[in-house]
């Protein structure tokens, strides 16, 4: 049977046909681990209720001497290379003196709200896992939700050459773009009289998960984001990454300057109850790399030189 030939016009459509499938078939390999990568961060880091595998927080230590300590993060497995390789890790030294005062006054936009929420053993410290929305913080017109908290034992971030006795981390993610983190946090000094009032109220329920690893309670009743955090927005802020593997960079950091308070005896409750073998959960400062960082106040006669409470 006689085909006339193709036109002109149809062989370019055919091409273009072509091309684009190639095109696709050539992206689908970017998207494959890209899907996964997001999916071990929310794992990992309590976005997803997923149960953790039993192996993950017995890849890492935070003990100096151990093969898998954090000088060798990077070396244990392929996709946390950052932890080594990367030039924008966190946690760095802040200092008044070397951060640059922002061009304008810098009013964090924090809306939280008390939520439902669980409390989890990870093994290498305890998080509070929010089940309904607490709210967030809007930076540079990007709203992030608050997803967990946690505590590092001592500050993983020095303020002025001098890291304090804990640090709460509040993990932020973006609704619009789920690649986009931000992390609020807040160093705290010890108090012999003076208590943290958020640690306080979870304290019966980590004691229920104490040495329980991967063991997780419900919370009877809400939390409340907007109690940890001091009300100052007397603020530095930088780009840098989550400070455990995988060391996943990009994301927003944002440390108080204002110091809290907290017992002694809150510090060893949080330590003691992982069962780690490490005498801390905090990763060494790493180098700056020339990265610029940000100080924000809120008026002019509320700057660098605010007092912690």
């Amino acid at each position: 049977m006689y085909a006339a030939p193709r036109s002109s016009s149809s062989k370019r459509r055919a091409a273009a046909a072509a091309v684009a499938v190639l095109a696709v078939s050539l992206s689908l390999p970017l998207l494959v681990p890209f899907g996964a990568a997001q999916q071990e961060i929310g794992r990992r880091f309590g976005f997803t209720r997923a149960r953790p595998r039993h192996h993950d927080e017995l890849e890492f230590s935070y003990r100096r001497d151990a093969g898998n300590g954090p000088e060798r993060w990077g070396a244990v497995r392929r996709d946390w290379a950052a932890c080594s390789a990367g030039r924008l890790q966190s946690p760095i030294g802040l200092s008044d003196a070397v951060a640059g005062l922002a061009d304008r006054p810098g009013r964090l936009g924090r809306s939280y709200r008390p939520a439902a929420a669980s409390i989890v053993n990870r093994g290498h410290d305890i998080m509070v896992r929010f089940n309904s929305n607490p709210g967030g913080v809007v930076i540079d017109g990007v709203a992030y939700r608050l997803r967990q908290m946690h505590w590092h034992a001592p500050s993983e971030h020095a303020i002025n050459g001098r890291r304090y006795a804990l640090e709460l981390h509040m993990l932020h993610q973006s609704d619009a773009n789920s690649n986009k983190y931000a992390v609020v946090a807040q160093l705290y000094t010890i108090s012999r009289s003076r208590r943290d009032r958020t640690i306080h109220r979870l304290e019966r329920y980590i004691r229920r998960i104490a040495r329980r690893k991967d063991h997780e309670e419900l919370i009877d009743d809400t939390v409340d984001p907007r109690r940890p955090v001091s009300r100052s927005t007397v603020y530095y802020r930088y780009a840098g990454s989550f400070t455990t593997p995988p060391c996943t960079e990009g994301v927003t950091w944002v440390v108080a300057r204002q110091i809290r308070r907290v017992t002694r005896r809150q510090v060893r409750l949080l330590r003691n109850a992982v069962h780690d073998g490490a005498r801390r959960n905090a990763r060494p400062i790493q180098e700056a790399n020339g990265r610029g960082v940000s100080f924000y106040y809120t008026s002019p006669g509320h700057g660098r030189g605010a007092p912690g409470d």
